[in-house]
């Protein structure tokens, strides 16, 4: 009996795919010894800022580059940020059904606040954990323990929902069941090699693992 779902933020219930690639693109050029395709940003998406950052440019000092995501990433945030089809009737219903809900993720406050609200999902959480609140971002599985923890949630009954490795692995390491999302820019084959315990094709797949009843809103 799935009791609390934990969920990723970027490409799992938000769609902030094109902002994060279109993001880096920018932030790169000319900062790197070479120029990066979409396809080679996509594998390390999920990783925290500073860690792409330091992986892309080759330097361990990125500090500068940091406020530069941060405008770029803010400016365009309204343009590109989409919603995935969904999210909000299942997340809606989970609610209504007494599910406890909350986010889990590897973003800041400032934009995972920013994400949670653009497309209607803020009210609904009842626990949210960004880089902010950690010491050590996903995989470990810092955030999905504090998040459990502000929810009363045991790992019995707990199911965290992403879209890469990081996710799923995190969730290993909690003791958590896991969910892997098909929508993903990985890949559901990609996903798969990490043993999820459920594999969504849409997000209305959830409502059963819930044990909601699909449209009771």
């Amino acid at each position: 009996m799935i009791e609390t779902v934990l969920f990723d933020l970027d490409g799992t219930i938000v769609d902030t795919n094109e902002l994060i690639i279109a993001t880096f693109l920018q932030v790169l050029e000319g900062r790197s010894d070479r120029t990066y395709t979409r396809e080679e940003l996509v594998p390390h998406m999920g990783r925290p800022l500073l860690e792409q950052l330091r992986f892309f440019t080759g330097r361990e000092d990125v500090a500068e580059l940091v406020p530069l995501y941060r405008e770029y990433n803010l400016a365009r945030h309204d343009e590109l940020v989409r919603e995935f089809p969904h999210v909000r009737e299942v997340v809606a219903a989970l609610r209504e059904g007494g599910t406890r809900l909350g986010v889990v993720t590897s973003k800041v406050r400032l934009t995972t606040d920013k994400g949670l609200k653009f497309c209607g999902l803020f009210d609904y959480m009842d626990a949210i954990v960004t880089f902010d609140d950690v010491d050590k971002p996903k995989p470990d599985p810092e955030g999905i323990v504090k998040a459990m923890q502000l929810l009363d949630a045991s790992p019995e009954t707990t199911l965290m929902v992403g879209d890469s490795q990081f996710d799923l692995l995190a969730a290993q390491a909690a003791g958590v069941k896991s969910a892997g999302v098909a929508w993903s820019l990985k890949g559901e084959a990609f996903l798969r090699q990490y043993k999820p315990d459920y594999m969504l094709h849409d997000m209305r797949d959830l409502l059963d693992i819930a044990g909601v009843t699909r449209g009771a809103r």
